[in-house]
């Protein structure tokens, strides 16, 4: 006598969730992206070589991308330092720093651009101090590295933060009861473990930063061959309705940063494996 079991999912509706989801990540991301992949396509190899490799596509490239790695360093460094302070210690106004993370996600970006270049233009609050020490910060590279700190910061923190909050105390009681060092005890415990984490707020910050346009356009300064970043250039040959051109170069950086992201979460996977 055979028995017959009947398979059941554990997620209720799973079919239709999935065609959903399906749908869903076809009309918003696979078309789009698939629409451009086809505009490229239509022109030819010189055309589409030279849209890319003009010197001021090639420096925007360099501009964007770099400040971008920079931008996404730095908040690494110091999203672990705030989620490490938020998460592990206790002091006045920690609820309002907590929420205040999070307003470059509620801010419109142009906003955060405009505040940005009020002040730190050569007249601004902090613009003119700096200024009279020979430090220019608006319509500078540095001002663009600026204003993707602001907005790729919130991502190392939110992403950080809950891993911090979750370790196990006993992990580094046992190792300073071993006779580790506080350095040695997060170098060697906290910091493996927090690893993955890190890296993925790294990579959707430097994401984030690839794509930015409102917050840099204003501080930038958007001076061809020294401030001007991809975003700005696309736009710039939509404007003067050289489609072909904007479509090669949106298609270049579409390709660049899928290959650079692919990279980092692959990296990502890599020191994961390491933890098991």
């Amino acid at each position: 006598m055979k028995y017959q079991f009947k398979q059941y999912n554990i997620l209720p509706g799973f079919g239709l969730t999935l065609g959903y989801t399906v749908v869903y990540l076809g009309l918003l991301v696979l078309l789009p992206l698939a629409a451009l992949t086809l505009s490229a396509l239509q022109m030819t190899w010189p055309e589409f070589w030279s849209a890319i490799s003009s010197q001021r596509a090639i420096r925007s490239f360099a501009l964007t991308f770099g400040t971008s790695f920079i931008a996404a360093v730095i908040n690494t460094i110091f999203g672990l330092l705030i989620a490490w302070c938020l998460s592990r210690m206790s002091f006045p106004g920690r609820k309002i720093i907590d929420a205040m993370i999070d307003l470059p996600f509620a801010l419109p970006t142009a906003i955060s651009g405009i505040a940005l270049t009020a002040v730190y233009a050569p007249n601004g609050i902090l613009g003119e101090p700096l200024a009279r020490l020979g430090i220019k910060v608006a319509y500078t590279p540095i001002g663009i590295i600026i204003a993707m700190i602001l907005v790729g910061l919130p991502f190392v923190v939110r992403t950080v933060q809950p891993v911090l909050a979750e370790l196990e105390r006993e992990l580094e009681e046992a190792a300073l009861g071993l006779g580790a060092s506080n350095w040695q005890t997060f170098s060697k415990v906290i910091f493996p473990l927090v690893l993955p984490s890190l890296l993925t707020g790294f990579t959707l910050a430097f994401a984030r930063n690839l794509g930015e346009y409102g917050s840099v356009v204003f501080i930038a300064g958007n001076m061809p061959m020294k401030t001007e970043i991809t975003s700005l250039l696309i736009v710039t040959h939509l404007e003067q309705y050289d489609y072909a051109g904007a479509t090669a170069l949106a298609s270049a950086m579409l390709i660049i940063s899928f290959v650079l992201l692919l990279t980092i979460n692959l990296l990502q996977t890599w020191s994961g494996r390491r933890l098991k």
